[in-house]
């Protein structure tokens, strides 16, 4: 299954929290770079939450059947060893809520969890399915979920070479001495090469995804 169009569209204009790199400067005359090699896991615009509507065609509010939302997003990640993947497991929640309590009822949802690179390219996708149990009379269900993805440890390590020109030590007067090493498109390209993002949402269809974006 790919992708609906416009999704692809809007992950070029994902809302994400930065990776796990900051380049500050050195008071010894250098820059230091802080990184992991563990992605920044995030939710992209707009896949956070599903509607479903009572018929499905329709989208006026009063035909609202079920709502849910991703919650508490949070993931576990360890980069020690020497093996050529780095394992990052994202949990979740999804908590729903139905227009009308009545009889015990099931409703099963999709998502997506797709690792990213530089920002753009697509490296790996699960898609995975939840059931919200609404118990009688409950208007609210709630489940707790997980996904797990792999990450190459060569892709998101950067090399020796690209560290030391990062934190190389710049003297008072040097024509570089104040310029950042990021602005170097080498360096630049690297960096951006070996960001990762693990991004978890729902798998919307079009109409879906158009909804969510018009709200």
């Amino acid at each position: 299954m790919q992708f609906p169009k416009t999704s692809a569209i809007l992950l070029a204009m994902l809302v994400l929290a930065a990776c796990k790199t900051d380049t500050e400067f050195d008071e010894r005359g250098g820059f230091r770079i802080a990184r992991s090699a563990c992605p920044a896991t995030a939710i992209p615009t707009y896949t956070g939450d599903i509607t479903l509507f009572n018929p499905p065609a329709e989208r006026r509010a009063e035909a609202i059947d079920v709502t849910a939302s991703i919650a508490n997003l949070r993931a576990t990640c360890n980069e020690a060893g020497n093996g050529p993947q780095i394992q990052v497991t994202a949990e979740f929640d999804v908590q729903a809520r139905r227009a009308t309590a009545g009889p015990a009822r099931t409703v099963t949802l999709p998502w997506f969890a797709t690792v990213l690179r530089a920002g753009t390219k697509i490296e790996s996708k699960q898609l995975g399915q939840v059931s919200i149990v609404f118990p009688e009379g409950q208007l609210r269900g709630t489940v707790h979920t997980s996904a797990t993805a792999m990450v190459s440890r060569a892709a998101a390590t950067l090399s020796e070479d690209i560290v030391r020109r990062i934190n190389r030590k710049r003297k008072a007067g040097d024509a570089d001495a104040a310029l950042d090493p990021m602005n170097e498109p080498a360096v630049r390209e690297a960096v951006n090469n070996a960001n990762f993002e693990l991004l978890i949402g729902f798998q919307l269809t079009e109409s879906q995804l158009a909804y969510n974006a018009a709200r």
